[in-house]
């Protein structure tokens, strides 16, 4: 359960860190304050659980980032292409 919890947590960090590079880049700064909490809180998580990694568990650590990033730019790309779409009226 640890592996599953150090996959997630890794995940939602570099998530949020490639968010926040998103956000600081284009001037989003409401958005890059709130997103700040979420990277705090994934470090703490971090800091709790991967100290005493078994290997499964530095694997699912490992894992997380590269699928984190990845899944970061395409929510930000299609929130941004949705914004970018002229309104029509029913």
């Amino acid at each position: 359960m640890t592996a599953l919890y150090l996959l997630a947590s890794t995940f939602a960090l570099v998530f949020a860190l490639g968010l926040q590079s998103q956000l600081v880049n284009n001037g989003h700064y409401l958005g890059a304050f709130v997103n700040s909490a979420c990277i705090g809180a994934c470090n703490l998580v971090l800091f709790k659980l991967a100290p005493d990694a078994s290997g499964v568990e530095i694997a699912a650590y490992l894992a997380g980032g590269p699928f984190g990033i990845v899944a970061s730019m395409a929510v930000y790309r299609h929130g941004r292409a949705r914004r970018s779409q002229p309104r029509t009226a029913p």
